[in-house]
């Protein structure tokens, strides 16, 4: 089965670059101007990956991520001409597993793609011998399942998300730095990220499994040096 890539962009050429490299590396291409068509076209086709710009016409890319993580949890990288750290935290807080900002280089997206899809096929096949649930007081992770309690509570968690708190859960009192988190979660050399990719993330599961985010206590930081969950 080829792997299906949808781009979503109001911006013609920019589509017809990604199609090229995309097809280029083996990938089958599905094309939307804006969310709208986006979110018609994930109703009748089986989509891998979605590459998502945010300034579009009709419904954003903010909107759209929103909708599509009501129902799914497909790897979306988000590509926009912001580069604010304030836009890169808001999509990455919507949902969005990474980001990527205009004017880009194709091949660095291509990297963050197939490091997406590395990372997708990972999780879906978890080792055999690893144990189905890790422990830390009111914190269950579920790794079969991919489902996170706390306090009894279920908590939904994107995948970069899982896997991030997952790492660090099963190498408990470990520190791990970011560059270790990212070449760990996203399978991919650090070439071509940015600190604050993770260190959003970071903060986005702070948010959702944490009492209170300012003095968290599951995930610590270590400054200086990265993060860990104390033993």
């Amino acid at each position: 089965m080829k792997i299906a890539i949808l781009v979503v962009d109001d911006d013609r050429e920019i589509r017809d670059i990604l199609h090229i490299y995309l097809r280029n590396e083996g990938y089958g291409v599905l094309e939307a101007e804006d969310g709208m068509q986006a979110l018609e076209i994930l109703q009748r086709e089986q989509v891998h990956l979605i590459i998502l710009d945010i300034m579009m016409p009709n419904m954003d890319g903010i909107k759209a991520c929103l909708k599509i993580r009501e129902e799914s949890n497909i790897p979306i990288i988000m590509l926009s001409a912001k580069e604010e750290a304030i836009d890169k935290i808001t999509g990455l807080s919507t949902g969005a597993d990474d980001y990527v900002t205009k004017p880009f280089n194709p091949l660095e997206l291509i990297a963050r793609v197939k490091a997406q899809l590395r990372r997708q096929l990972f999780t879906a096949s978890p080792p055999a011998s690893a144990g189905t649930e890790i422990c830390i007081d009111d914190l269950v992770i579920n790794k079969a399942d991919h489902l996170v309690t706390v306090r009894g509570r279920e908590i939904s968690l994107t995948p970069i998300e899982f896997a991030i708190l997952e790492l660090l859960a099963a190498h408990r009192g470990q520190v791990f730095s970011i560059d270790k988190i990212y070449q760990n979660v996203w399978k991919e050399q650090t070439a071509f990220f940015s600190d604050n990719t993770v260190m959003v993330h970071i903060r986005n599961i702070r948010e959702k499994i944490e009492a209170n985010p300012r003095e968290p206590q599951y995930i610590k930081t270590v400054w200086g040096v990265g993060y860990k969950i104390e033993k």
